[in-house]
């Protein structure tokens, strides 16, 4: 009976290494490729990823007005915020700083969402919106660092600063 059960257990513990080693494979090539240069690129779902970021963030910015004004409610600027988040989140740009930028803005988005939300309840949103203008913050400066080659491409990101 020893000899099944033990054999079970060292295939387990074999299949357990397989698993940890091509995950440090591939751990270690995303770290060589990422210590490159980055190779830009404009591609056609690239310019589609610039407009939606920049339509979404200027519906948001209106939103945030009409709050602000008070023509509109905390939980409808949230659930625009979360729709933006949404939206931008499905779009599928190439080049790898617009691809960080999509990250960026789908966390700041919703961490704006959160603070609304929070607002809208009665509850204390500083945090959410702290981590909203820090995402904010760093999406700008990686496309500012990014925008010279990327104007060269086609790709202007200007609207996004």
């Amino acid at each position: 009976m020893m000899g099944p059960v033990r054999r079970i257990v060292l295939y387990g513990v074999g299949l357990i290494l397989v698993s940890v080693l091509a995950l440090s494979l591939a751990a270690t090539s995303r770290a060589k490729t990422a210590t490159g240069p980055v190779r830009h690129n404009c591609a056609v779902t690239d310019e589609a990823f610039l407009d939606t970021a920049r339509t979404n963030m200027a519906a948001l910015s209106l939103w945030g007005q009409q709050y602000l004004d008070g023509d509109t409610d905390a939980a409808d600027v949230a659930a625009e915020a979360q729709r933006s988040a949404k939206i931008v989140g499905a779009t599928t740009p190439t080049d790898p700083t617009l691809g960080q930028a999509r990250k960026l803005l789908v966390a700041m988005f919703t961490e704006y969402g959160k603070a609304m939300d929070a607002a809208a309840k009665g509850g204390e949103s500083g945090r959410h919106v702290f981590h909203a203008y820090a995402l904010a913050n760093l999406t700008h400066d990686v496309l500012v660092a990014a925008q010279p080659p990327l104007a060269r491409l086609g790709c202007d990101v200007a609207p996004l600063l």
